[in-house]
C-alpha cells in the first residue's frame, strides 16, 4: 500500500480509535494521523506473525488492523497518562 494510502487510513483509524477510547475531545487531526498510522504498523505486525493479515488483504482488513492497533495503543497511553483504561 502506498504512502498516500497509508496515512490517509491511518487518519481513518486513529480517529475512530479516538471515538472509541473516548479521547477525540484530547487529539486533534494530526495525532490521529500519528496514532493510526503507528497502531497500523503494529496492527500489521500482529497481523502478520498470526497469520490474519496477507499479502493480498484489501484496505479494509488493512483498516480493521490499524484500528485495533491504534485502540491499543490509545489503552497504553491511557494507563501511562491516567492509570487506567477507559
Amino acid at each position: 500500500m502506498g504512502w498516500i494510502a497509508t496515512i490517509i487510513l491511518g487518519g481513518i483509524a486513529g480517529w475512530l480509535a479516538s471515538m472509541v477510547m473516548s479521547r477525540d475531545a484530547s487529539m486533534g487531526i494530526f495525532w490521529n494521523i500519528i496514532v493510526g498510522v503507528i497502531g497500523g504498523i503494529i496492527g500489521s505486525a500482529i497481523g502478520n506473525v498470526t497469520g490474519f493479515l496477507t499479502d493480498d488483504a484489501g484496505w479494509i482488513m488493512y483498516l480493521i488492523t490499524a484500528f485495533v492497533g491504534a485502540v491499543v495503543l490509545l489503552a497504553i497511553a491511557n494507563l501511562v497518562q491516567r492509570g487506567r483504561v477507559r
